[in-house]
């Protein structure tokens, strides 16, 4: 059975029609006139976009030796339900992620051997001198919390990652407009020209991370990033001693999802970035395609500070390769509502004086 085709108006989505009086298609809502060329190039071009294509190859990691596996032990917390693993000399510990004491379960069971490892490259002191330098310049942080928290632990843990390469080409339409206004004695005028542009490129994206443990929020993972990967070696066992491992709980393929996100926004940036000269830009449709994609297992050095105030803990990371600290503060609401009510002042007396000098113009 024949399909209807129907071409929308770009300016305000009506259906337009040919106008044989003008030889153009026109929209009889808003009177835009479109010429035919333009209209066939516009199909053609839908014509070639294609669906998303996001497949992974997702077999990374390898299977331990048994002589590796002798030497690391796997802990669980009671408490939390946190699985972490360690050198044969680790007797107990505790939890880096709620810091109650964990329990000796057995040797190393049922879990992939990593492909790369980022060694620490920074030392427990480091990471307190992080803290500091991370509370300092903070005007609604209480002035007490500097003097009176006082840290709780200080973990060393490599957090497992999922490093997922791909190349990828896209296919990028966006609508976008160009405003030009003047006036005569008697009209204010405003022409809005309407442009369909098309992007279409191929990028390489190499070792993606996803955070593959749910215990490590995807959000402050990120917040540490980049890592160097050129300082990355191949995994040994010994880079674990005197160190905590976190047990990958989210495998691979169920990464994918946050991979494809993370690949699609670096995309649509990059395609954005190179549209210019138009006063709006809007994306219409996004098709991205992988070839070649595969996932490899890594474990990069984190450290976790919990410290102590009024009764609350706070947990803080630290990038154990390049230093990057994050983490939530406490607010000084009296501070907050200060600033708040100074700003408002300003703001305010500001406008008053702008409104003045008009009234004088």
């Amino acid at each position: 059975m024949p399909e209807l085709l129907e071409y929308k108006c770009p300016a305000c989505g009506g259906a337009i029609r040919f106008d044989s009086g003008i030889q153009k298609m026109k929209c009889p809502y808003c009177d835009t006139e479109f010429e035919m060329e333009t209209l066939k190039a516009y199909d053609e071009a839908l014509k070639n976009e294609k669906p998303d294509d996001m497949a992974w190859e997702t077999q990374a990691g390898s299977q331990w030796s048994e002589e590796e596996a002798s030497n690391l032990n796997a802990y669980v917390c009671k408490s939390c339900g946190g699985e972490i693993v360690a050198d044969a000399n680790t007797a107990a510990t505790s939890c880096p992620f709620c810091n109650n004491p964990v329990v000796l379960v057995g040797r190393l069971s049922g879990i992939l051997r990593p492909d790369y490892v980022i060694p620490f490259k920074l030392d427990k002191n480091a990471a307190k001198e992080g803290l500091k330098k991370h509370l300092q310049g903070k005007p609604l942080l209480p002035k007490i919390f500097k003097d009176q928290n006082r840290i709780e632990e200080i973990k060393g843990i490599y957090v497992p990652f999922w490093l997922f390469n791909a190349d990828v080409n896209a296919n990028i339409r966006y609508k976008a407009t160009k405003v030009r206004s003047w006036s005569d004695s008697n009209y204010y005028y405003k022409e809005t020209s309407y442009f369909s542009i098309w992007r279409n490129g191929d990028l390489r994206f190499e070792r993606v991370p996803v955070d593959g443990s749910t215990k490590m929020p995807d959000d402050l993972m990120e917040s540490i990033e980049p890592y160097n990967f050129s300082e990355a070696v191949d995994f040994q066992t010994a880079y674990l001693a005197g160190y905590l491992a976190d047990k990958y709980d989210v495998p691979a393929d169920e990464s994918i999802v946050r991979a494809n996100e993370r690949i699609r926004r670096s995309t649509e940036q990059i395609f954005a970035s190179t549209v210019h000269g138009y006063t709006t830009v809007i994306p219409e449709s996004t098709n991205i395609r992988l070839h070649n994609g595969n996932a490899k297992y890594a474990l990069y050095p984190v450290w976790l500070l919990n410290t102590i105030w009024n009764g609350n803990r706070y947990t803080f990371a630290m990038n154990g390769q390049t230093g990057k600290f994050v983490g939530d503060l406490p607010l000084d609401k009296a501070a907050y509502w200060k600033w708040f009510f100074m700003l408002t002042g300003i703001f305010g007396i500001a406008s008053y004086i702008i409104t003045w000098l008009l009234k004088l113009v």
